[in-house]
């Protein structure tokens, strides 16, 4: 099977929204290269190792692959992501040259290659990711193996992001907590609150494709009973919460925490909904938010009624820590 491959040279603070973008514009997968020069900062305090080669892209600088089925309308779909770029700049995200081309490859030249740079990494004290292709041993008693494999879906845990908010669920999930994991993509971080000790997570998406990832990945890690997967999002769960059962949900409604690693601009969209969905005293992990969205979103929880507790960092990107008062 053939697919269009398009190419966007950008910058690394740009590559979580245009990657958003071209899954909203029907990419089948999305692939990102960021520098690999040996000057950028890298969380090594678990034990992480960083395979991949170097390469030329310029430190700060990304190139982004989305892979669109052939006979798809190529030049709207150009002209549909040149419109969102641009209007990151609004958001003073500098997106840098987004130059854009096109070629046609094969399924089997993007599909599979990536996964060689795909190891086993321990993202935290007792939290490690293997990938369902490598062999992995645990080092100790408390170490828990987060099987995955991704797909199309977003979420391997490399980017800083998903490690940061998996390390951020380890101090504050502390046994028996029913979770609601916001844009759950791979499902990494529902697995992740639940090997941490949670009694049940829902996790929720409005992409169908990230729904089969996750629900895959939670049938790896035999947690199928333990995780539901849910197509929406957080408003409609909350809209049909009083006719839903708590096992049609998975969740008992208030919970007592809930996490979403999506993008600042969608964070700041549903702090009432989230505000809603837990019990006083409950505690909101809202990750993926870039350096400087930060004080856009602590205004905005504040502003809905949320203490902000902690933020923790990793690289650029901030986890935000926040709990309902009462």
């Amino acid at each position: 099977m053939f697919w269009h491959e398009l190419t966007i040279h950008t910058t690394e603070e740009a590559t979580e929204m245009i990657s958003n973008f071209l899954h909203e514009a029907g990419a089948g997968g999305v692939s990102i290269e960021e520098s690999g020069t040996l000057n950028k900062e890298r969380d090594t305090s678990y034990g992480q190792w960083y395979e991949k080669p170097l390469n030329d892209i310029p430190e700060g600088q990304a190139v982004i692959q989305g892979y669109f089925y052939d006979g798809m309308d190529l030049a709207a779909i150009e002209k549909e992501i040149k419109e969102r770029i641009e209007e990151l700049r609004t958001y003073n995200i500098d997106p840098g040259e987004a130059a854009m081309s096109w070629k046609t490859v094969h399924e089997d030249d993007w599909a599979n290659a990536w996964k060689q740079y795909f190891k086993p990494m321990r993202v935290s004290e007792r939290l490690t990711i293997k990938p369902t292709w490598e062999q992995y041993e645990p080092e100790t008693e408390q170490e828990q193996i987060i099987e995955i494999d991704p797909g199309m879906a977003f979420g391997t845990g490399t980017h800083p992001t998903t490690s940061l908010c998996l390390r951020t669920l380890e101090m504050v999930i502390k046994g028996g907590e029913d979770v609601i994991d916001v844009g759950t993509g791979s499902g990494i971080l529902a697995i992740g609150a639940m090997k941490l000790g949670a009694k049940q997570v829902l996790a929720i998406d409005l992409d169908p494709i990230a729904v089969t990832s996750a629900n895959a990945n939670a049938l790896l890690n035999d947690l199928t009973s333990k995780i539901t997967v849910r197509e929406g999002d957080l408003l409609q769960v909350l809209k049909t919460s009083e006719s839903a059962s708590a096992d049609a949900l998975g969740v008992q409604l208030p919970v007592q925490v809930v996490v979403a690693n999506i993008l600042a601009e969608i964070i700041v969209l549903f702090p009432d909904d989230v505000y809603e969905a837990l019990a006083p005293g409950g505690i909101y992990i809202a990750s993926g938010i870039y350096k400087d969205k930060i004080d856009l979103v602590t205004n905005t929880l504040v502003k809905s009624g949320f203490a902000i507790q902690e933020k923790h960092h990793d690289e650029d990107w901030c986890a935000i820590v926040a709990r309902k008062d009462g």
